[in-house]
C-alpha cells in the first residue's frame, strides 16, 4: 500500500493551469504529446499542489525541474520555492516557458531559469539546486534520475513522479521481488521511499497505468575502496543472470567462478546466494576484492 498524498488547503489551487489551459497551450505551441518524448501533461491543479506539499520544498531553495513541458508543475513550484530550475528537451515547449510564467506568475519570472537540453546528460545547471522535483518520462526515468544524482551534488533531497512499476523497483529493498539494478544503485546515492500514487486521469494524454511518486534524501555512499563505477559494475553483472548465484553470475566479472567465489567469501558473502539478497553496502564492500 502507498500513502496518500497530502491534501492541500482549501482555494489554494487557485492560478494553476486546468485541462482547458493546458490544451490551449499545446495548441499556441503546436504541440501534441509523443510518446518518443514521454510526454504525459498533468492537467489537474489539485494534483500539482499535492505534489509540492510532498515534496516538502523550503521557501528558501532552488528547485530542479525535469520535463516542465507546459508549465503546469512549475507554477505551483513557483509559489513554494525561491528559484526553479527547468530542463526541458522539447525547444518549443522550452521556448513557451518563460511566457507562460510572466502570464501568470509576472511576479515570479525573474525566479525561473529554463536549460533546453537532455536531462540524461545535462552538466553545469545555474543556480545549485538543492531539491529535485519532476515528472519524469516513463522511458528514461531510472537514467535521468541516476544521472542527476550522480552530476547535481547540491540536491540534498526531492520527489519523482514516475511509472508506477519504476517507483516500485527504485523503492524496492533486498529481498523484494522487484529489487533489482534500479533499487540498489538508486540506494548508492540515497535513501528511497514510495511517497503516493497518482491515477491515469489527471494526465493528458492518460497513461495506461498510474504512476508513482518517489521521495529521496541523500545520503553518504556505503564505505568501499571501490569507485561509484566498480560498484555499479558488480551490480549490473549480478542482477544479469538473476535466477543465478552470485558464484556463476559473476563469473564474468570476476574472470572465473572460482575467483568470483573468492572475492565473494573475501566479502563475507554467500557464493550461494543471488543478487537480490545483497543491500548495496555489500555491493560495495564486494567490489573491492574483484579477482582475476
Amino acid at each position: 500500500m502507498t500513502a496518500d498524498l497530502p491534501v492541500p488547503a482549501a482555494g489554494s489551487t487557485a492560478g494553476l493551469l486546468g485541462a482547458a489551459q493546458i490544451r490551449q497551450l499545446a495548441q499556441q505551441a503546436g504541440v501534441q504529446p509523443t510518446k518518443t518524448l514521454g510526454q504525459n501533461f498533468v492537467i489537474d491543479p489539485n494534483t500539482i499542489r499535492r505534489i509540492v506539499a510532498a515534496a516538502d520544498v523550503a521557501a528558501d531553495e532552488t528547485v530542479l525541474e525535469v520535463g516542465p513541458g507546459l508549465g503546469s508543475l512549475t507554477l505551483g513550484l513557483l509559489d513554494a520555492a525561491a528559484a526553479v530550475v527547468a530542463v526541458e528537451i522539447d525547444p518549443v515547449l522550452a521556448g513557451q516557458l518563460p511566457g507562460t510564467v510572466r502570464r501568470h506568475r509576472p511576479d515570479r519570472a525573474v525566479a525561473l531559469s529554463v536549460v533546453t537540453a537532455d536531462a540524461a546528460s545535462v552538466t553545469g545547471l545555474p543556480g545549485r539546486p538543492t531539491a529535485l522535483v519532476a515528472n519524469l518520462p516513463y522511458n528514461v526515468a531510472v537514467p535521468v534520475l541516476l544521472h542527476l544524482l550522480e552530476t547535481v551534488p547540491t540536491l540534498t533531497h526531492g520527489l519523482v513522479m514516475v511509472q508506477e512499476e519504476v517507483a516500485d523497483r527504485l523503492a524496492a529493498g533486498p529481498g523484494s521481488r522487484v529489487y533489482g539494478v534500479p533499487s540498489a544503485k538508486a540506494a548508492w546515492y540515497a535513501r528511497v521511499r514510495r511517497a503516493g500514487t497518482v491515477g491515469a486521469n489527471v494526465f493528458w494524454p492518460a497513461p495506461r497505468i498510474s504512476s508513482g511518486l518517489v521521495a529521496f534524501h541523500r545520503q553518504p555512499p556505503p564505505p568501499t575502496t571501490a569507485d561509484r563505477r566498480e560498484v555499479f559494475a558488480v551490480i549490473d553483472a549480478a542482477f544479469a543472470q538473476r535466477r543465478k548465484t552470485l558464484r556463476a553470475a559473476l563469473a564474468g566479472w570476476a574472470g572465473s567462478p572460482a575467483a568470483a567465489e573468492t572475492a565473494l567469501r573475501a566479502a563475507g558473502i554467500d557464493p550461494a546466494a543471488r543478487g537480490e539478497t545483497l543491500d548495496v553496502a555489500a555491493f560495495a564492500r564486494l567490489a573491492q576484492y574483484r579477482a582475476g
